[in-house]
C-alpha cells in the first residue's frame, strides 16, 4: 500500500526505529552469558529481535537448548542495559527529536507499538524526555500474538478510533512491515542498513532515518 490515504494516526515502534538499541542488546545479551559461562551468540540476538518475550524465548532455546535459562538470563542482561541507560543516557535513532517537534502542533494522533515490554518500554521513552508526545502505547504484553501478526498496530488503531487504512507505520523489521501490511495500514521502512524487498508486490516507502520521513511528510501537506 502506498502513502496515498489521509493520514490520522502516525505508529511508531520503538527499538531499532527510535533508538539505537540494537547494538546494546547485542553486547548485554553476550555479557550476561559470559557471567553465566554460556557462550550467546550475535546471530542468535539478531534473530530475537522484534519478537515478544515468548517468540524469544524460543529462538535462544531452539539454539542453546530446553535447558537454557531464559529468565533468568534475561534479567540479568537488562540490568546491565539498564545500568548502561542510566549512566549513558539512550542512544537516539536520527531524525527523532525532529520529527516529533514537527508533528506536534499536527492534527494527527501518535502511537508507540512494540513487542518490548511496557516496563522496558516506559524506561526507555523517559529516559529520551518523550512519553509525552505519544497518545497511546501498546506493548508486547498488551496482544496475545506479536508481529508479524497484526495486533498490536490494529489495538493501536481500536484505542484512537483511527481508521486501519488512515494508519501509517514506522517500522525497522520486516515482521513489523508485514504485521502493517496485514493491517491494511500504510507501511513505511525506516533502515540505514536493510534492504528493501518485494512483500508480495505491495509497493512500500523506505527512507534511511526519520529525518528523511519529516522531510516527506512536510511535502505530503499533512
Amino acid at each position: 500500500m502506498g502513502i496515498n490515504n489521509k493520514i490520522s494516526l502516525i505508529i511508531f515502534d520503538m527499538d531499532g526505529l527510535m533508538f539505537d538499541t540494537e547494538r546494546l542488546n547485542v553486547e548485554t545479551w553476550i555479557k550476561a552469558g559470559e557471567t553465566a559461562g554460556i557462550k550467546i551468540k550475535k546471530q542468535i540476538v539478531l534473530e530475537s529481535t522484534g519478537l515478544d518475550i515468548q517468540g524469544a524465548e524460543r529462538v535462544f532455546k531452539k539454539y542453546l537448548g530446553d535447558d537454557f535459562p531464559y529468565h533468568q538470563m534475561r534479567d540479568l542482561r537488562l540490568a546491565y542495559l539498564r545500568d548502561y541507560i542510566e549512566k549513558n543516557g539512550v542512544p537516539l535513532k536520527k531524525g527523532l527529536y525532529e520529527l516529533l517537534e514537527y508533528l506536534v502542533d499536527k492534527p494527527v494522533f501518535k502511537a508507540v507499538a512494540t513487542s518490548t515490554e511496557r516496563e522496558r518500554t516506559e524506561f526507555y521513552l523517559e529516559a529520551a524526555g518523550i512519553r509525552q508526545e505519544f497518545d497511546v502505547i501498546i506493548c508486547g504484553e498488551d496482544v496475545s500474538k506479536g508481529k508479524p501478526h497484526p495486533d498490536i498496530f490494529l489495538a493501536a488503531a481500536r484505542k484512537l478510533n483511527s481508521k486501519n487504512e488512515e494508519c501509517l507505520v514506522l517500522e525497522d523489521s520486516k515482521k513489523g512491515i508485514i504485521a502493517a501490511l496485514k493491517a491494511n495500514m500504510m507501511p513505511v521502512l525506516v533502515s540505514d542498513s536493510r534492504v528493501l524487498e518485494d512483500f508480495d508486490g505491495k509497493a512500500v516507502k523506505h527512507f534511511q532515518n526519520l529525518l528523511e520521513v519529516k522531510q516527506f511528510l512536510e511535502g505530503s501537506n499533512l
